[in-house]
């Protein structure tokens, strides 16, 4: 396969994965802004909105002031100048899966061009429920595109790359949303356990969809270092740190071996794989969740280098 028929299918995946992951962000920060906790709580829900998503020094500089419900919600899903907007990433998903159609299953490319074709039932949306309703599109299609990939693709190297993208994007966005949480939401004199926090923590899990896993998995009330537990290191959790990294894992090594060469990506993922498999979450609270998951977000802009190296280029 052609390096840059590679990238495309890479990014591809990568953008589709973001598109949903910033929607999932901005419905998790509609439900913290509607409690009835005070300006500062809904200032900090939109804060945090652009810190999850990597945003809050580029919305800074664009000049819009302070971070308020409307700003935030047509600099994240709208916005012409945030390249990671919601638009911007579909737009961006839909002009990679055309360059490389013929790479695409119908099923596949016809999802991701519905989705683009889609935008235009969706000119910013000013009352809160048509906006919650572009949202819920938004992650409709990223199902669609998912299952399409996964129903309907050869399991060759356009899969894997395809795949590979959503699974190193998936991984960041989760590391990004814990440490948000973990970090910097809670308001200035709320109680650590108290009623906002165990909002926050639920709607972290709502935001994964986890929610109910995690009333599978430890039966008990929402718990700080429980929820890191099942979104860092269980690897039946989809979104999982672990999870992902197990994913990346296997897709490269499919690639290793539908090209008979193994290289850095392939070593550099499979160590940090095996650092998750001797991981305890009480070892990583011990020395600092936000310390571990800066340090994990910098490992995993290094493997996504390593890929890029190894095969876009």
């Amino acid at each position: 396969m052609l390096s840059r028929t590679a990238d495309s299918l890479y990014w591809t995946g990568r953008y589709m994965e973001r598109a949903d992951f910033v929607a999932r962000i901005l419905e998790a920060a509609l439900r913290l802004a509607t409690l009835p906790a005070g300006e500062d709580a809904a200032s900090s829900a939109w804060a945090g909105a652009l810190a999850s998503a990597g945003a809050g020094q580029a919305f800074a500089a664009s000049g819009r002031g302070p971070p308020t419900e409307a700003s935030v919600r047509d600099y994240l899903a709208f916005s012409p100048d945030n390249g990671s907007s919601i638009q911007a990433c579909l737009i961006k998903a839909r002009t990679n899966a055309r360059s490389v159609r013929t790479a695409l299953t119908v099923e596949l490319w016809e999802a991701i061009n519905g989705a683009w074709n889609g935008l235009a039932d969706f000119k910013k949306p000013g009352k809160r429920d048509d906006f919650v309703r572009f949202l819920e599109w938004v992650k409709g299609v990223s199902l669609a595109v998912e299952g399409a990939s996964s129903r309907t693709m050869l399991r060759n190297d356009a899969y894997w790359f395809l795949r590979l993208g959503a699974a190193i994007e998936r991984a960041d966005n989760t590391a990004r949303l814990l440490d948000v949480k973990y970090h910097l939401l809670l308001p200035p004199g709320e109680r650590v356990g108290g009623q906002l926090d165990y909002f926050q923590w639920t709607t972290l899990l709502r935001e994964v969809s986890a929610l109910t896993a995690y009333r599978w998995v430890y039966r008990e009330s929402v718990r700080p270092w429980l929820v890191a537990d099942l979104l860092v290191l269980n690897r039946q959790m989809p979104r999982s740190l672990a999870s992902c990294q197990g994913m990346i894992v296997s897709y490269l090594e499919r690639l290793a071996a539908d090209y008979n060469r193994r290289g850095p990506a392939q070593r550099l993922a499979s160590s940090r794989l095996t650092e998750f498999n001797e991981a305890r979450i009480e070892d990583i609270f011990q020395s600092g969740l936000h310390e571990y998951i800066q340090r994990f977000l910098k490992e995993n802009n290094a493997l996504a280098a390593a890929v890029h190296d190894q095969y876009l280029v």
